[in-house]
């Protein structure tokens, strides 16, 4: 009997152990479930709330009543209509039936980066706080060197844009196109321009170590991978560069930057003053910028009309030309595949208000606008947040501006700088 006695006594000892460990696990899936709701009312919240200030930080006006609406409440969401509701479901079940427990951060970054990949939005990143760090890192303060490379994004990656001409990167081998997949020897991501650009602000003489992946095409996932060891200095590349050509005038602009408008507004007329009776406007391979100094840019040549539309959950805003324009002379657009972004819109713009023709190849068709988002319990998401339309309403994502006249592969640069110019000089003829 005694030992019958100690035996249920051990019982009684391992049941409450058990009991305790449940109720450490119940409250562990608690503060699980109420993790998910959290995320699940700031994901609806910021959805709701954050585009008009979004939409007004691009230079587009918001309607009194569109900026006052918040939308109604929603009813509570069952198992068939909330991803929220589901987890809570399971997260029942193990803290009823399960002697196991949740690692909350794991679980946080694992559903997190599956949440986002459902999306089907390729720009879509769950920053964890590291990474987030990096992500703002402030580099404007002082001048970094760099690597005499122009990047550009595609699909949430990094891309090589531009060589600079005699750059120790073109001596190397880094051609456009080429992917960045690790730098410093850490390839646990998908490098966002941003965090490519902010990792190689280094002062001038460190060297950098970046693997590159040479892709047949952008869409490419996979590819033949290098690696440079690289020596950060500083280049002096000029935005805006011009030349007169059988009284055209041609100027390139490689991206647009803060002043790239008033950049273009003086290259016009100092040709103007040399005889120009026509131009060229070659953004090939310019990666974009500012969208307001896109808009700008389109300004100096078209008197009135739409520029660009954007469409967000609110709606579709437009921007309308503004200011006066600089000149009434014919105009030729030459873009590439490498033509991306608010470049786009410049292109699209001036095309679509029959104001120039565009000739080269179709563009890179990158017409949407990312946004990054701070979580409370730390890091930050990134999603698409708008979509650039052109002033007819065409989609620019994915299908990029279709030249009025093509011209050759991105082998035939010498050709399609011909070509514009040709088609510019016959502008005035005709007219």
């Amino acid at each position: 009997m005694a030992r019958d006695g100690k035996h249920r006594g051990r019982e009684r000892k391992v049941a409450v152990l058990t009991k305790q460990e449940r109720a450490r696990g119940r409250r562990a899936m608690r503060l699980f479930a109420f993790f998910l709701a959290v995320v699940a009312a700031f994901a609806g919240g910021f959805v709701v709330r954050s585009q008009v200030a979004f939409v007004q930080s691009l230079g587009f006006t918001v309607a009194p009543e569109e900026a006052t609406a918040t939308g109604s409440s929603k009813n509570l969401k069952s198992t068939y209509d909330s991803i929220s509701a589901r987890v809570a479901e399971v997260e029942d079940l193990l803290a009823d039936n399960s002697l196991d427990t949740v690692d909350l951060e794991k679980a946080t970054f694992s559903m997190l980066d599956d949440l986002l990949k459902a999306t089907g939005d390729p720009y879509a990143a769950y920053f964890n706080p590291d990474r987030y760090n990096n992500y703002i890192k402030e580099t404007t303060e002082r001048t970094y060197a760099g690597i005499g490379v122009l990047f550009s994004e595609y699909d949430g990656r990094a891309y090589v844009a531009d060589v600079f001409e005699g750059s120790e990167a073109e001596a190397k081998g880094v051609r456009q196109g080429d992917f960045v997949e690790a730098i410093d020897g850490d390839s646990g991501r998908a490098w966002s321009l941003t965090e490519v650009v902010n990792s190689l602000a280094r002062d001038e003489g460190a060297s950098v170590i970046i693997t590159w992946m040479r892709p047949i095409s952008l869409d490419a996932q996979t590819g033949s991978e290098f690696t440079t060891t690289l020596v950060c200095r500083r280049y002096d590349e000029v935005n805006v560069t011009t030349e007169l050509v059988n009284e055209v005038g041609y100027i390139r602009l490689r991206q647009i930057t803060q002043n790239s408008s008033e950049l273009v507004r003086s290259a016009v007329a100092d040709l103007t003053n040399q005889g120009a009776t026509a131009f060229v406007l070659d953004i090939r391979d310019n990666p974009g910028g500012y969208l307001t100094q896109a808009v700008d840019i389109a300004s100096l040549f078209i008197k009135s009309g739409v520029i660009v539309e954007i469409r967000t959950v609110d709606g579709v805003s437009s921007k309308t030309a503004g200011g006066v324009t600089v000149t009434d002379a014919p105009l030729v657009v030459l873009v590439n595949g490498y033509t991306s972004a608010a470049s786009e819109v410049l292109a699209a713009a001036l095309q679509d208000n029959q104001r120039a023709e565009v000739v080269g190849q179709t563009t890179l068709g990158k017409g949407s606008v990312q946004v990054v988002r701070e979580l409370t319990f730390g890091g930050a998401v990134r999603y698409t947040a708008a979509y650039y339309l052109s002033p007819l309403g065409h989609e620019i994502n994915g299908v990029g501006v279709v030249p009025n006249i093509m011209v050759g592969s991105a082998e035939d640069a010498d050709t399609q700088r011909l070509v514009a110019i040709d088609t510019a000089h016959s502008m005035v003829t005709r007219g």
